[in-house]
Formats: C-alpha cells, sequence, structure tokens
C-alpha cells in the first residue's frame, strides 16, 4: 500500500502518473506506422492523447468508488483525499481538453478523438464489469494509435499496427479484472501466450509497413521518418525500400553495402526492442500464471501497461523509424522512476 500525504500526492494516485508514460508512444507510432514523420499536429495529438487518458483514470475511480471503498479503501476517493465530485469534474474538463486539442490538430484527428473519447466514458461507465470491457479497453488503445496515425494523413496504414497494441491492452485488461481477487492462472497463461505471439509478429516484422512517403532506394529527403529508415513488407524485416509486392531476398543481395548495413541495424533494433517487451511483460505474466495470488496478479497487469513502451517502440522501428523508436523507448525509464513511488494500477 502506498503511503501518501499532501493533494499532489492523492492526484498523483488517482490520474496513475507512471501510466502516463505509456501514453506518448501511441500517437508518435501511429504516425510512423502510417507512412509519415512525427510533426506539430502529431505534438497536439500527444497532448489530446494524455489529456483524454487522464480523464478516464478520474472517470474510473469516480465510477468505481463504493467497490474500491470494500476492495481498496487506501485510494484517493474511499480515503477521502479527493472529493468524488472533484474525480468528476476533472474527468468532464480533461476530456473537453483533448477535443480541443485533437479539433486543433486537424479534422481527421478530431474524427478518431471523438469515438476515442466515447469509447473511454462508456468503458468506465457501462463496460467495464461486462465481457465487452476488455475489448472497449483495446479499441481505446487502437484508437489512440490512429490518432497520431491521423496526424499525418493515411490512418489506414496504421491499422495493423493498431490491432498489434490493441492485443496487447486486451490481454491485460483480461488479466486486470482479477488483480484484486486472483485465484486463476488462465488471464495470466493468455497474456503470456499473447505476449509471445506479439513478440515474434514485431521482431519479425510480418506485417505489412511502407517506408514513410519514399520511394527511392537510400532517400532521405522530406518523405523519410528517420535515418536509416526501411521497408518491412517482409518477415526479413525489409524487401527493398519503396516495393509495394515484396521482393526476393535476392533485391537485398545486390543493394549497395551502406543499405545492407542499414537493414542490419534497422533488424537488431526491432528486435531489441521486440526482446525488451516480451521480457517487461512476460516475467510477471509467468510468475501470476505459476501463483495467482493478488499481489502477484497486479505486479502483472503492472507489468503489462509498462511493457506498452518497448512494443510501441518496437512498432515504430518496424516502421523504419529508428529515432522515433528510440524517443519511445527512453520513456520507460522516467516511467519506472515514478512507479517507484505511485502505483500504476
Amino acid at each position: 500500500m502506498i503511503q501518501t500525504t499532501g493533494p499532489r500526492r492523492a492526484w498523483a494516485e488517482l490520474l496513475r502518473l507512471p501510466a502516463l508514460f505509456t501514453v506518448p508512444g501511441d500517437a508518435l507510432s501511429g504516425a510512423v506506422a502510417a507512412g509519415g514523420r512525427p510533426n506539430s499536429r502529431t505534438l497536439l495529438a500527444i497532448g489530446s492523447s494524455l489529456c483524454l487518458y487522464e480523464a478516464g483514470m478520474a472517470l474510473n475511480d469516480w465510477a468505481d468508488r463504493e467497490e474500491d471503498a470494500a476492495e481498496r479503501p487506501h485510494r484517493p476517493l474511499p480515503s477521502g483525499r479527493i472529493r468524488p465530485s472533484s474525480a468528476f469534474t476533472a474527468a468532464c474538463v480533461l476530456t473537453a481538453a483533448g477535443l480541443g486539442l485533437a479539433a486543433r490538430a486537424g479534422r481527421p484527428a478530431l474524427a478518431v478523438a471523438a469515438p476515442l473519447a466515447a469509447t473511454v466514458w462508456a468503458y468506465d461507465l457501462a463496460l467495464k464489469h461486462t465481457p465487452a470491457g476488455p475489448v472497449a479497453m483495446a479499441a481505446a488503445r487502437g484508437l489512440d494509435h490512429l490518432l497520431g496515425a491521423a496526424t499525418t494523413g493515411r490512418p489506414q496504414e496504421a491499422l495493423p499496427s493498431a490491432a498489434l497494441l490493441g492485443t496487447h491492452t486486451l490481454a491485460v485488461t483480461t488479466v486486470s479484472r482479477r488483480e484484486t481477487q486472483g485465484g486463476t492462472s488462465l488471464p495470466p497463461l493468455a497474456a503470456l501466450a499473447a505476449t509471445a505471439a506479439l513478440t515474434g509478429l514485431v521482431a519479425r516484422g510480418a506485417l505489412g509497413t511502407k517506408r514513410a512517403g519514399s520511394t527511392r532506394a537510400g532517400s532521405t529527403g522530406a518523405g523519410s521518418t528517420g535515418v536509416g529508415e526501411v521497408s518491412a513488407t517482409g518477415p526479413g524485416g525489409g524487401t527493398g525500400i519503396g516495393s509495394a509486392d515484396g521482393a526476393s531476398a535476392g533485391a537485398d543481395r545486390r543493394r549497395p553495402a551502406h543499405d545492407r548495413s542499414g537493414l542490419t541495424l534497422d533488424a537488431a533494433l526491432r528486435t531489441a526492442l521486440a526482446t525488451a517487451y516480451a521480457a517487461t511483460a512476460g516475467r510477471p505474466y509467468t510468475h501470476a500464471a505459476l501463483n495467482p495470488s493478488p499481489p502477484l496478479t497486479q505486479r502483472a497487469v503492472g507489468g503489462g501497461i509498462r511493457a506498452t513502451i518497448p512494443l510501441q517502440a518496437a512498432l515504430a522501428a518496424r516502421a523504419g523509424s529508428g529515432l522515433t523508436a528510440m524517443a519511445i523507448a527512453a520513456l520507460a525509464p522516467i516511467g519506472r522512476k515514478y512507479a517507484k513511488k505511485v502505483s500504476v494500477t
């Protein structure tokens, strides 16, 4: 249990401050997965995502205040450190701010942010304790990814990576439904299997992602998403920059040496990030599967939430943007630092 003093600490608990660092990677990885690179509109999308995410956190505790009074009386609302009306007001204000920032990012971004906000409210107020709850949460994470993609003009190209993020979120949310009771190994086992499958897909670059805005081999012009960016349309992590038909491995052998080096570095980064994802999520899932007690189940949920960051980074690397991937990955140690002070669940 976290001992807290003062209103700042209470609000940090209510809003799950460490989990906030899992949010920017949605929009950043979405922007590069859509074939572009982050821009000023992407920054507005990140601001919108942060507001809507925190709105969901405040609304979640407002909706669960009676349940938390019995199961987690130390939480800010049942302990009396924050009034329920204040939490609800914060949810409303943050939702309005999120939609306002999305509107400034452009009409396509607002077209994604509006259903995202609706999904957040529907989950907290109606769907959370139903079979549709995990699916709604997965949809929210996928929409958040598409919010970033909408700022680069081709959000449909980010649908495959949005599905991967959604699958991860579905697994975490399913485990979280037992975090205060524990008692069953099935959810963490299923989450462990999902993590293994996602790790394999991301490490291989199995889903077709085009190089952002470039159709010339070795191009580093305005359409590029970063240094060393390559197409990842085949299992080898790149089948020819600008190739839309999955060229053979022989095409890679005919590349200049510096292009082949770029492919190797890109694949190595993607593999390293996929491995980090597997380790961050897999270890606590395994412990919870072996002993599904509430403490270990809660650790599994926390590990799954933290694993979102390396997964986002791996998706960015898979899209050919190593710089964006490293920027996302840099958020992980910051989140871990704050997680030592405030719980992510």
